[in-house]
């Protein structure tokens, strides 16, 4: 009961609360801004249109968190403006946890891009923006790219230095290796 309602506290906050950088949306440019740790790293995911429609649905209902091992509170789809929680939980602990308070700051579905990118809010341990987007290229090919600029923005994310990079780039490699098993799902039995 009391992490619900610390949940619900926190979800308040955030929805007043207005993104902690200036560069909002910059993640739909293929030159991301300066001043931040800046990476995009792609994996192959499948082929056809039924593996990227797959895929794409996954990263809307931020599959691509919770396959990371990470909550998502309230639960509803990525649309623009929506307010969210990242939660991360310990392994065997009902706390403490990492509360990340994020708002989405763009979408797109589109014939060859379907994705959304997120930007952090007062109370995230970095300032900066990751953006989500699965693509299919002409001759069917589908990739899913994270791309992300971030600076620390809590003491204990400037503290972690590298070990706090470490765990964002294995975060990254595990948002990557869930959608591409969520868009190949159904595609070994030949579906």
């Amino acid at each position: 009961m009391v992490a619900k309602r610390s949940l619900r506290a926190a979800y308040r906050r955030a929805l007043a609360a207005e993104p902690s950088y200036a560069e909002v949306g910059a993640t739909e440019d293929p030159v991301l801004p300066g001043g931040y740790r800046t990476f995009r790293q792609r994996i192959l995911v499948g082929y056809g249109q039924d593996v990227f429609e797959r895929a794409g649905a996954y990263v809307l209902a931020w599959g691509t968190q919770r396959g990371a091992g990470f909550g998502v509170y309230p639960d509803g789809p990525a649309v623009p403006g929506a307010t969210a929680l990242v939660v991360l939980r310990l392994p065997r602990l009902p706390f403490p946890r990492l509360v990340i308070p994020c708002r989405v700051v763009w979408t797109v579905r589109a014939a060859e891009r379907i994705g959304f990118a997120y930007g952090t809010l007062p109370g995230h341990p970095e300032c900066g923006e990751e953006s989500f987007v699965v693509g299919r290229e002409p001759d069917g090919v589908v990739w899913f790219e994270v791309a992300a600029f971030s600076r620390p923005a809590r003491w204990y994310a400037r503290l972690g230095g590298p070990l706090t990079r470490l765990l964002q780039d294995l975060a990254t490699r595990r948002y990557c290796l869930s959608v591409a098993a969520a868009g190949r799902r159904g595609t070994e039995r030949g579906t």
